[in-house]
């Protein structure tokens, strides 16, 4: 277990590396704990809050286990539940008409997701079901996570990953749909038959890069906010879900490098959600 000093150290060597876009080693010495990763999130968390940022919701990593492997993760025992970490007023955006131009000058390693994303309406009880947080979800959305990492090469850990920001860079949403009583009601369902294909082009032809399906439990993205609900409960450090909070819950796709002059686009099958498009400079 980590000394606070120790946490604290570790907390401002990754801030200061995001600051100047520099890449650090793992960490080396004693391995670290999921519970040491948190520690130091935690830590980061109240820095960046006395620096003025204010958090708005919470990012899920890795729920999709087979993408653990690509990056050299070698636990199956941490491959039992999702990571989280916080967002900030600082990291997310809204696309207008579903599309954007997003800088990367800053990014180290930049990587796209497309994910779904919830608002909460209501905040979930401890003991809140499947069906209990779905009743609690305002609105759905879809967007692009840009993924970052400060470990050269992407060769990482699980704790190494929830203490380097839980990998999040920056979330654009795309146009929010409020949620009917019956669309609550069924979502497990309504998503669990949804597929999502992602493209990138850098001129006038594009590329189909990747199809993602919401069909595993943890990479359901409504299953992946019972988890972090859950995994929240045994986290005294952190507050629990509360309303008004957004929610990206994981990637459908592999994570896949950007670069200044690509433009990305999805679109959805069997789920009403727009597609989204991003230019990147």
């Amino acid at each position: 277990m980590l000394m606070s000093t120790q946490a604290n150290r570790y907390a401002h060597q990754l801030l200061d590396a995001r600051a100047q876009s520099l890449l650090l080693p793992l960490p080396s010495g004693e391995p670290l704990t999921v519970e040491d990763a948190y520690d130091i999130a935690k830590c980061i968390l109240d820095a960046r809050v006395a620096q003025g940022e204010r958090p708005i919701g919470r990012k899920i990593g890795f729920g999709v286990r087979k993408t653990l492997v690509r990056y050299g993760v070698k636990d199956p025992e941490s491959m039992l539940a999702p990571i989280w970490a916080p967002m900030y007023d600082s990291t997310v955006r809204f696309a207008e008409d579903n599309r954007g131009t997003q800088s990367l000058t800053g990014a180290m390693q930049p990587r796209i997701e497309p994910e779904i994303i919830f608002k909460l309406k209501k905040t979930p009880s401890p003991k809140a079901t499947l069906d209990d947080l779905a009743g609690c979800i305002e609105w759905m959305a879809h967007g692009f996570e840009i993924v970052v990492c400060p470990y050269p090469n992407w060769k990482l850990t699980i704790p190494a990953s929830i203490a380097a920001f839980g990998l999040h860079g920056t979330l654009i949403i795309g146009e929010p749909h409020v949620l009917s009583s019956s669309t609550r009601s069924h979502l497990a369902s309504i998503l669990a038959s949804a597929s999502v294909s992602l493209s990138s082009s850098t001129g006038s032809g594009g590329t189909l890069r990747a199809a993602g399906f919401c069909n595993d439990e943890l990479s359901s993205p409504l299953h992946a906010m019972w988890h972090l609900h859950q995994l929240l409960q045994t986290q005294r450090q952190f507050s629990p879900l509360k309303a008004g909070e957004i929610i990206t819950t994981g990637t459908w796709t592999d994570a896949y490098p950007v670069a200044p002059g690509q433009t990305w686009s999805t679109a959805f099958s069997d789920i009403a959600l727009p597609g989204l498009t991003v230019s990147f400079v």
